[in-house]
């Protein structure tokens, strides 16, 4: 779509009045090429649904992908987009906002194309704190290769290129995150519609990179592999939903919560009379203790053990920092404000040459 139909798109009747758009607007003309039942569809429509709250003109709001099955993102946007190279998606990212930093950028990728050969692209847009949006499917597989186990498939994983269980350990990408100095942490599941889009628009809100991991099903290769936190009988039990300033607690009945004894957290009952709420571990999205601990719970799953930790859905964590983006340009002002213009031949012809003989 060219930008001048973008912007007849966005005015009413001539004038610069903005539309109200809907999710459908965010709908681009393009057959959706997913395998059906794939989590990716649902998270598509989240996505959309929540593009018409965040405040921002379609002609300013661009989707940047790598390569794999969630890299077709941005063909579905009806909105600028860009379906880049694999693993590389934070890289183009970070140039666009630094360039045209008015604009609001999203990164579409997956586990394979952020964590493997993009591994490096991705802690290092965690580390500089460029304002742009990555949301990460996750489903511990190689989709769009047919199979092949991922850098989050857990030890053990069948797959096509582990057929006797994969011996490498996997990554955590929230402790991944944390461990790059991230500002934002967060998880949500494809399941989930509407936490997900609580979490997209929280996402949307932080200024800084925001890191939100989905948990995504791929239906072929990997069906079932989030069922625990996903399926509605166990959810209650397995899951946990964070809420800044509230007690962690979870359980069908709202039985069970999660207390810290020092820095080692400990599932209680609260029904026997033992603890009640005030005892509980309160959440802090701004304790980054805490947030590492939370993380953590993900190691921890033994669904043999009653008082087993749950995973927890939500802002793990999030706090301010400058943005390079920002500092890129303030930089570059202050060098123009007391420079001036440079001239490229003056450069070019300057003193730091030298003849070779």
């Amino acid at each position: 779509m060219s930008l001048e139909t973008l912007i007849d798109l966005h005015t009413k009747n001539g004038n610069d009045e903005p539309v109200k758009y809907t999710g459908k607007d965010f709908s681009s003309d393009q057959d959706v090429r997913w395998c059906p039942g794939c989590g990716d569809y649902t998270i598509l429509k989240q996505v959309q649904n929540t593009m018409p709250d965040i405040g921002v003109d379609k002609k300013d709001i661009v989707f940047i992908s790598g390569i794999g099955c969630a890299a077709r993102f941005p063909y579905y946007m009806d909105t600028f987009g860009m379906h880049s190279i694999h693993g590389r998606a934070p890289a183009i990212a970070t140039g666009l906002k630094v360039s045209r930093p008015e604009l609001s950028v999203w990164i579409i990728t997956g586990d394979g194309d952020s964590l493997s050969i993009g591994a490096n692209h991705f802690v290092q847009l965690l580390r500089r704190n460029v304002n742009v949006n990555l949301l990460l499917f996750n489903n511990q597989i190689y989709g769009l290769t047919k199979g092949q186990y991922s850098p989050t498939a857990p030890e053990g994983s069948v797959s096509k290129s582990t057929p006797y269980g994969s011996i490498d350990h996997p990554f955590n990408p929230l402790a991944l995150s944390l461990g790059a100095d991230g500002t934002f942490i967060a998880r949500a599941m494809d399941r989930d519609p509407r936490h997900l889009q609580q979490m997209l628009l929280r996402t949307n809100q932080h200024k800084g990179t925001s890191m939100l991991e989905i948990y995504q099903n791929c239906i072929v290769f990997n069906d079932g592999a989030f069922e625990l936190f996903t399926d509605k009988k166990s959810r209650p039990r397995e899951a946990i939903y964070l809420e800044d300033g509230k007690p962690l607690i979870f359980g069908k009945n709202k039985d069970k919560g999660i207390r810290l004894d020092g820095l080692q957290p400990k599932v209680v009952s609260l029904t026997d009379g033992t603890y009640s709420k005030d005892d509980l571990w309160i959440h802090d999205e701004k304790d980054g203790t805490k947030a590492h601990l939370l993380s953590r719970f993900f190691d921890q799953h033994n669904p043999a053990d009653e008082f087993r930790m749950p995973r927890p859905f939500g802002v793990l964590y999030a706090v301010d920092r400058p943005c390079y983006d920002e500092g890129v340009n303030s930089q570059v002002e202050e060098v123009l404000e007391r420079k001036g213009v440079g001239d490229l031949d003056e450069l070019l012809r300057g003193p730091e040459t030298w003849v070779v003989e």
